[in-house]
């Protein structure tokens, strides 16, 4: 598999098998009911799925100069480590990071995980990702704590986009919304 064309169609058929549950009725993060849902953890936590995933990530952030990739706990935590993972198999490192919901108790107590003793976010460029995306509350979210610690946000990623409305949130929050698919490319 070369094209990304081609690699897309195979993302879409592992999604549907593995990812895609229609029928009856499910509250999404956002809040909103759906009779369509993508749980993608099936398949980003397939060697195929986060393999494919990276690699389209990967030539849609080609054209930045970007520091870290990753975003909100949970979703993003597998996307992030296989985005770094094929990045430097591909001799193009691209470290990765989690944005906590809150913050541990213990330990370093920190939002923000991955970085080195001694590193921080000042200055760096970061490309946000999330595997499903409906309002972008939780992208936004992420955002927000990652710029209040001095990082400059390139891009965000979602791996589908599900069309209700989040190109205008990100917009009016100053950020970029870049889909790998749709909720339309499902559409039989």
């Amino acid at each position: 598999m070369s094209s990304n064309a081609e690699k897309r169609d195979r993302l879409i058929e592992i999604i549907r098998t593995r990812s895609l549950q229609t029928g009856e009725e499910i509250t999404l993060a956002s809040g909103r009911k759906s009779s369509f849902y993508f749980n993608m953890k099936p398949t980003m936590m397939s060697a195929e799925g986060a393999s494919i995933i990276a690699s389209l990530v990967l030539d849609n952030v080609s054209d930045l100069e970007a520091d870290l990739i990753g975003g909100l706990e949970m979703g993003a935590v597998p996307l992030a480590a296989s985005v770094a993972a094929i990045s430097h198999a591909q001799g193009r490192p691209l470290n990765s990071f989690f944005v906590r919901k809150a913050a541990k108790d213990h330990g370093t107590q920190s939002l923000i995980e991955g970085l080195a003793k001694g590193e921080s976010m000042s200055g760096k460029r970061v490309i946000i990702i999330e595997d499903v995306t409906t309002t972008g509350g939780s992208s936004i979210k992420a955002a927000e704590v990652l710029r209040a610690e001095g990082a400059e946000i390139l891009r965000v990623v979602t791996i589908v986009d599900r069309e209700e409305g989040a190109f205008d949130a990100f917009a009016a929050a100053g950020l970029e919304l870049s889909p790998i698919l749709k909720t339309t490319d499902f559409a039989d």
